[in-house]
């Protein structure tokens, strides 16, 4: 009991800090959680080498390197193939990249039509034959589920009008 007593603040510290690097490996980009995981399991390095020396601050080390690099697969993993890659934060191979230009003017979705995945004001995106295309109205807030058709392209986007006031 007097080994826990004393060394609480290292224990809590790893436990903590643990935790946190975990949580952060299920939450999309690098926040809060994470920073603080990561100095907190510093702080429990820090805190086994100033009480036990030199070799068991460096086994701390590596376990907690260990526990960064699983957390770090674990979110890789899961933004490529798990709940994460469900996400609208992680782009996907059938979004255009922001700033990129097509190679012609000319698209294959032209006169295509498809349905608002989500809300368009006046950029967002749009679903065609199952796949999820930046798009952009011409002005109008589209809700979701609204049917549409592509009219063109324009810079990295398609242009779509709703269904009903097409011409």
């Amino acid at each position: 009991m007097d080994f826990l007593a004393s060394d609480l603040l290292l224990i809590l510290s790893f436990v903590v800090g643990t935790a946190l690097v975990i949580t952060e490996a299920f939450i999309p980009g690098f926040g809060i959680a994470g920073i603080s995981g990561i100095i907190l399991e510093g702080l429990a390095v820090f805190f086994t080498g100033r009480r036990f020396g030199t070799g068991p601050a460096l086994l701390a080390l590596l376990g907690v390197l260990i526990v960064v690099g699983v957390s770090v697969f674990i979110s890789y993993r899961s933004a490529m193939k798990g709940r994460l890659s469900k996400s609208p934060l992680i782009l996907k191979e059938t979004e255009t990249p922001a700033g990129s230009e097509p190679a012609s003017t000319e698209t294959p979705w032209l006169n295509r039509e498809g349905v608002v995945v989500t809300p368009l004001r006046p950029r967002g995106f749009i679903e065609i034959d199952g796949q999820r295309l930046n798009a952009a109205s011409s002005g109008a807030f589209l809700a979701p589920g609204t049917p549409v058709c592509v009219i063109g392209t324009e810079g990295d986007h398609l242009v779509i009008r709703p269904l009903e006031t097409r011409s």
